[in-house]
């Protein structure tokens, strides 16, 4: 899960990046990045933080240039190192600097393919830098002399289509030429496209979210397509095209359910509109399992449990309140690495109001449940208020499965509702009853808000993962793999060498 965003534009992008990126602070607390390429060639900063504390005057300062690239990122693969921050670069072909949010499903093979075939070396162990590599390797082959054109950019695309397996959603500059930006085959990870027209002519931006490029004063123009790649020299010509052989459009689900801001347009579907219905839908499952009188009234976990609720209430008829007021400085703590921050932390973030609570029969209502931490803790606040019952929905349906697309769930004993049942997981947060969403009608939320929506990546609530690649022993290794330090890449590719060796004798 990260934000991204690109910018060519007439004038300097170095504020642009960063106003984008307070913009698209939500997707990624961890670490933040911008680099900028000039006629001296690139210049950039990054380090672990938030953008507001990653960013001095004297590092805006050193990233001239009117063309740049920025992203904020929550590590999935990888550490939280700050080596690991983004962008990335290499200098070989062109020098090319890229950020990338997604998760590569098979990043281990394409590390012995890049070790053995392409003689790349690799000095970290983000995904990020194994997809650089991948491209700059299909460029490499792509290219005859010094020069580059966009034919030879989307023949390089295509290849990283055909090797590369997972979600991504990429912005890349290439020194001296422009910003590349493309988005995996099956449309995954979200990524936009707007322009501006300024008195020197058109600037383009790419970013994960519409909300960043209406922030910034652009015009929303439509999404990046799957497995699509958009080429803006330094001139701001636009080129385009279709790389993949197949693509087919999956937005995720989860960014509708949290991820994303309300005020955002992902793939023609309003994140606000999707809410609202998934609202509406929990409405009418609750209708269907409580009496009338048995809720007396509905309150968010806010702050994007709030669409939902509110519609839920309205559509029930019972009264909305708010119970808990957020502290707006302590980070969202679904995103929070580690269980004991996240448990401490879901104090220092929400304070209840004891007077709306006392003697009620409430029923609470949030985004979804992951690990249930944040939903025990709730619960017991809602009962120290003096809560008479405490009922608990969750917008979306239950988090059974690991993801592996971009999202920090890649553990099942992590997940409160895998291997549990409803009622099993109820006890668990200590609520006197819990109602999840039917996994069809979050899906139909979705849709109904874009009819086009046919399909969508929810591995995580109905298990099916739809790269088609994620087998149970996949799953398997990447559990181990969280629970063990990981072995350096090297002594990954020697054994993989050693195993193949083995094979051969």
């Amino acid at each position: 899960m990260c934000g991204i965003v690109g910018i060519v534009s007439h004038s300097p992008v170095n504020q642009m990046l960063y106003d984008a990126l307070l913009l698209l602070q939500h997707r990624g607390q961890d670490a933040a990045g911008i680099a900028t390429n000039h006629q001296q060639g690139f210049s950039m900063h990054k380090a672990n933080g938030l953008v507001r504390d990653v960013f001095r005057t004297r590092n805006m300062r050193s990233l001239p240039g009117n063309t740049g690239i920025g992203q904020v990122r929550y590590p999935t693969a990888g550490s939280s190192s700050e080596e690991e921050a983004q962008p990335f670069y290499v200098n070989a072909p062109f020098g090319i600097i890229l950020a990338h949010n997604g998760n590569l499903t098979n990043a281990d093979q394409l590390k012995i393919e890049m070790f053995k075939n392409d003689r790349r070396h690799l000095n970290t162990d983000s995904d990020t830098e194994v997809l650089l590599n991948v491209l700059a390797h299909e460029l490499q082959q792509a290219t005859t002399g010094y020069s580059l054109d966009p034919a030879a950019l989307f023949k390089a695309v295509t290849m990283v289509h055909k090797r590369v397996r997972g979600s991504y959603a990429v912005v890349a500059q290439i020194a001296g030429y422009g910003l590349l930006g493309f988005r995996d085959p099956y449309g995954i990870r979200p990524m936009c496209l707007g322009f501006n027209e300024s008195e020197r002519g058109i600037e383009y931006m790419m970013a994960s979210e519409s909300v960043a490029l209406e922030g910034m004063g652009f015009r929303f123009l439509r999404d990046v397509m799957p497995g699509e790649a958009i080429f803006i020299d330094l001139d701001g010509k636009l080129y385009n095209q279709q790389c993949a052989e197949n693509p087919t459009l999956n937005p995720c689900a989860f960014e509708y359910v949290y991820l994303a801001r309300p005020d955002s347009v992902i793939d023609g579907a309003s994140v606000y509109g999707t809410r609202l219905k998934m609202g509406e839908f929990l409405a009418d499952k609750i209708r269907r399992e409580f009496k009338s009188g048995e809720i007396d009234v509905v309150m968010p976990i806010p702050d994007s449990s709030r669409p939902a609720a509110m519609e839920l209430a309205l559509k029930l008829g019972i009264e909305y309140r708010e119970g808990f007021i957020k502290n707006r400085y302590i980070g969202r703590t679904f995103i929070m690495p580690g269980q004991a921050l996240r448990k401490k932390s879901v104090r220092q973030k929400l304070n209840a109001i004891v007077s709306e609570f006392k003697g009620k029969n409430v029923l609470l209502v949030d985004d979804s449940i992951v690990r249930g931490t944040t939903s025990r803790e709730i619960v017991q606040m809602a009962r120290e208020s003096g809560a008479k019952n405490v009922i608990f929905a969750s917008a979306a349906p239950p988090v059974m499965f690991p993801n592996v697309y971009g999202i920090d769930m890649p553990t099942r004993d992590e997940l409160i509702a895998y291997g549990r049942t409803t009622e099993e997981v109820c006890r668990e947060i200590t609520a006197d009853a819990l109602v999840y969403q039917d996994v069809e009608s979050m899906k139909r939320a979705i849709a109904e808000c874009n009819p086009a929506l046919k399909n969508f990546e929810a591995s995580c609530f109905d298990g099916h993962y739809i790269t088609g690649d994620i087998t149970q022993d996949y799953l398997d290794r990447i559990e181990l793999a969280r629970k063990n330090p990981q072995p350096v890449i090297e002594d990954v590719v020697r054994s993989q060498l050693n195993l193949n060796l083995a094979r051969v004798e």
